[in-house]
């Protein structure tokens, strides 16, 4: 059977990417295509829109979190059992870590994986304009091979054919179709991007009405003509040789509207390498599960769970009493806020948390900390310095507390080698930072905390 694959970028932020992928996915998958989602850069709302439309988990792929032979064993390695792979870009088509180079864009990560670009713009307000943009986008970057172009918020048939007639006789690149302006699908922006999808109201009808405008407006024949290609063949990765290496290890994974900004391959590797994984609601469970040697709670929205979570006072007992018997808690960015003693929200509303950490975290204006970063651990945590690249985006700061950070990051350490700020904060076995870790950046960070689950169950065998 054939394969297909293909990158849908956009010229900038806002040109409709994730409204116009998740029509596609949809439509493909009521086609009957097994499709497999990507999401290029370090996003989790994106995905979990993928991940809802076609029953599966959508990935991410990074050129600058990852190196290439990552991006290209995680594409291959979810694929295998797909016939079509969509990746999603992020922001405008070469945007990425700097203003130089393409590292970290989506056309950086087409071209690493060797796929077509389909690239979707604005086309309101805009006749012929619409092929001078689609030239420059076309001849930038010669090694990136736009083969088909997307258009968004046309007014109609007439106004599309006028685009279309423009950018296929000055470009030679041809047109797959047209979206209209439609006010009935709007995804709900929060303050760090997209509602997520399962808060979004009427999602299931939303979706429906884009893949109904996809499959009348875009020639999905003429798309997939285009991206037909070979399936990417498994290739090797040093992750493998660990495979197994922790089996026993039960690990707790925080997961519900609070806690869900998590990288799907992360949790996969955890399994991987011979762990189960048990996820447990922080809102809603009572306590955490039975015998676990390791607790990991990712990022999320927990200030806007904040009373919830609080409420919830046999889930913190459980937490408490856990941490307590000296046994491992890594937490990212919404996890640390669940960590320390309280959230303060928006609204300047106080809501009691864990407190296994001291401290409090509040709700800021504006954001503290965004982008890439490279962090390097404190060797009185790891031993020796363990270094991996990461990415922030929040708008909560941490005060109040007493502890030494673990963390030194910086922006760019080869170069200017100026630290960014300090941050990761541990009390025992309990440890909570601001960055986001894909672990395949490196695996040496995961492999420290599974060997911490490791002592500590020794240790707790041995008091028995």
């Amino acid at each position: 059977m054939s394969f297909y694959g293909f990158v849908l970028a956009g010229t900038h932020s806002g040109a409709g990417k994730t409204t116009i992928t998740t029509g596609i996915l949809s439509a493909l998958s009521k086609r009957g295509y097994c499709v497999q989602p990507y999401k290029t850069g370090p996003d989790y709302i994106d995905p979990a829109f993928h991940s809802f439309v076609v029953g599966r988990k959508s990935r991410n792929l990074d050129t600058w979190l990852l190196s290439e032979t990552s991006v290209r064993y995680l594409f291959a390695e979810n694929c295998q059992d797909a016939d079509v792979a969509v990746v999603e870009g992020v922001m405008g088509l070469f945007d990425g870590f700097g203003g130089t180079e393409d590292i970290g864009s989506t056309a950086s990560l087409a071209k690493a994986l060797n796929l077509p670009v389909v690239l979707i713009i604005d086309g309101s307000g805009m006749a012929r304009s619409a092929a001078a943009i689609v030239h420059g986008y076309a001849t930038f970057d010669p090694d990136c091979k736009i083969a088909g172009v997307i258009v968004n918020k046309v007014s109609g048939q007439k106004h599309y054919e006028i685009l279309k007639e423009a950018i296929e006789h000055s470009t030679g690149i041809p047109c797959l179709g047209y979206v209209s302006t439609n006010d009935q699908i709007e995804l709900s922006s929060r303050h760090l991007g997209l509602v997520p999808a399962h808060e979004v109201a009427n999602l299931e009808e939303q979706l429906e009405t884009v893949a109904q405008m996809i499959e009348k407006t875009v020639d999905l024949d003429q798309l997939l003509k285009i991206s037909e290609t070979e399936k990417p063949s498994p290739i090797q990765h040093e992750v493998i040789s660990k495979f197994g290496n922790y089996k026993g290890l039960r690990v707790g994974v925080a997961l519900d509207q609070s806690f869900n900004f998590y990288y799907w391959d992360n949790l996969d590797l955890i399994e991987k390498l011979g762990c189960e994984c048990v996820y447990f609601s922080p809102m809603h469970d009572e306590k955490i599960p039975e015998n676990l040697d390791f607790i990991y709670i990712g990022g999320g929205f927990p200030e806007v769970f904040a009373a919830k979570l609080s409420e919830n006072k046999t889930m913190i007992d459980s937490l408490r009493d856990y941490h307590q018997k000296g046994k491992p808690i890594y937490a990212e960015c919404g996890g640390l806020m669940y960590l320390t003693e309280a959230i303060t929200n928006f609204e300047g509303k106080r809501e009691t948390m864990t407190g296994i950490l001291p401290g409090e975290t509040r709700m800021t204006g504006k954001l503290k900390h965004f982008g890439y970063n490279e962090v390097f651990t404190s060797e009185t945590l790891t031993g020796e310095e363990i270094a991996f690249k990461a990415h922030e985006f929040h708008r909560s700061e941490y005060t109040g507390h007493h502890l030494k950070p673990e963390y030194s990051l910086y922006k760019n350490k080869g170069s200017e080698k100026e630290i960014l700020w300090h941050c990761g904060y541990r009390k025992g076995r309990a440890f909570g930072a601001y960055a986001h870790v894909h672990f395949y950046s490196e695996p040496q960070w995961l492999y420290f905390w599974l060997d911490q689950a490791i002592t500590a169950k020794e240790k707790s065998n041995e008091s028995i």
